[in-house]
């Protein structure tokens, strides 16, 4: 395949000989680290912001109702509530669905801690699945075994910003009378069978990290089509109170009732008005990454001892990240060590949850209970992914990729 043509750069680095690794005393391919993902700020979320810094409110304003409304028109919801982080949103939805002590709730082990900690916050018994081998998302054969009259909800992941097999979560929770928190934290701007996430499971959580499509800061959202679900996520949100100060004062009254208990989990106006206005740009954002995968998958199909993600063909992702498996016999911390030395900020996502010291003391997890989850992180690596990728950034990944693994399976097959 020919190679396609370096972009030009202000400081290139020539890699004179490139089986020689920068972790063995050899150039970088890069002299400035990139990271696995950024942010990427226009100056027009900059005036957005100004302009609220400006006006009469910066928190709980006109901003918020602005941003949920084309939340939930961008994602196809009837109703979107937006929180101070990804995790308030999955703790709200948790709180939503009515789980509680006694309960249990079913979801992945490899996903971030929040999605788990939601249900424990509750009070509620953490039951892990395994995972399917090739999407890496939820298996709904192994949550059906483990469904018992104590299960209240579902928590599918939307691993990397591939869909979950959302339909069968719905039958599975039909049959059982259970609620789907779908966790599309990696998700916004995917698709399901020609739908957008955020349209299908009976709450979906988002968030807003810098890292991820579309950023307020910090802070998230719950989607869902359901009015008494968003009721009481706007409840929870508000330290349990009915209405807000919006709505008081336009009642001119200051009485207010506590009727749950809730927290302080209210994103502001500064945050929604950046968040307007890094939504506007979504469609391009997710495109801009999927053509990195895209490159990426042409690029590394050749390359042995690498595993690309697997996509199924009812799904479109939305690529939070490029989980890449480093298939043995070579060792994944190894390339991990020599990508990072070549200016790549590869990472790992995740750590099993169920081997995490926490959950290990609390519920008594051990290794071996989740197979395919314990392989797959033994040998996962996230590749550089955001939409703020340049063409030569793009093009040194694919450079230092092959560099190092070409470099270990001539070792390997030495």
């Amino acid at each position: 395949m020919a190679r396609r043509r370096r972009s030009a750069r202000a400081h290139p680095v020539v890699i004179e000989n490139p089986a020689r690794l920068a972790i063995h005393g050899g150039l970088p391919v890069r002299n400035r680290m990139l990271p696995y993902g950024r942010q990427t700020i226009l100056e027009e979320d900059i005036a957005a912001v100004v302009e609220v810094l400006r006006s009469d409110w910066v928190t709980t304003g006109p901003k918020v109702d602005a941003f949920e409304d084309a939340l939930a028109e961008t994602v196809g919801a009837s109703h979107a509530v937006c929180f101070s982080s990804g995790t308030a949103a999955l703790h709200a939805a948790a709180f939503a669905a009515g789980i509680g002590v006694g309960d249990e709730a079913i979801t992945t082990p490899l996903t971030f801690c929040a999605t788990a900690n939601c249900l424990v916050y509750q009070g509620a018994t953490l039951v892990l699945a395994d995972i399917r081998a090739d999407t890496l998302t939820l298996d709904p054969e192994a949550v059906a075994a483990r469904i018992t009259p104590r299960t209240r909800a579902l928590l599918p992941v939307d691993y990397a910003g591939h869909p979950s097999d959302l339909n069968a979560f719905i039958e599975l929770a039909e049959r059982h009378r259970l609620v789907v928190i779908e966790d599309a934290a990696h998700a916004l701007g995917a698709t399901y069978q020609r739908r957008p996430v955020g349209s299908i499971s009976h709450m979906t959580t988002f968030s807003f990290h810098p890292v991820k499509h579309v950023t307020t800061g910090e802070g998230g959202a719950v989607a869902t089509n359901d009015s008494s679900l968003a009721k009481r996520l706007r409840l929870f949100r508000n330290h349990g109170i009915e209405g807000g100060f919006r709505e008081r004062q336009a009642a001119d009254t200051w009485r207010y009732e506590m009727i749950a208990l809730g927290y302080n989990y209210r994103l502001s106006d500064i945050a929604c008005a950046l968040g307007i206005s890094q939504l506007s740009r979504l469609a391009v954002n997710v495109r801009r990454r999927r053509a990195v995968a895209a490159q990426y998958a042409s690029e590394f199909a050749d390359l042995p001892f690498l595993q690309l993600p697997v996509v199924r063909a009812d799904v479109e992702p939305a690529w939070h990240l490029y989980p890449a498996r480093v298939r043995p016999p070579l060792g994944r911390d190894d390339v991990w060590r020599a990508l990072r030395a070549e200016g790549v900020g590869v990472n790992v996502h995740y750590p099993p949850v169920h081997l995490q010291p926490y959950y290990r003391a609390r519920f008594g997890f051990r290794e071996g209970d989740y197979p395919e989850t314990e392989t797959a992180t033994m040998e996962l690596i996230s590749l550089p992914m955001f939409h703020g990728m340049g063409s030569c950034e793009v093009r040194d990944v694919v450079t230092a990729v092959r560099k190092v693994l070409t470099h270990f399976a001539q070792h390997a097959n030495a």
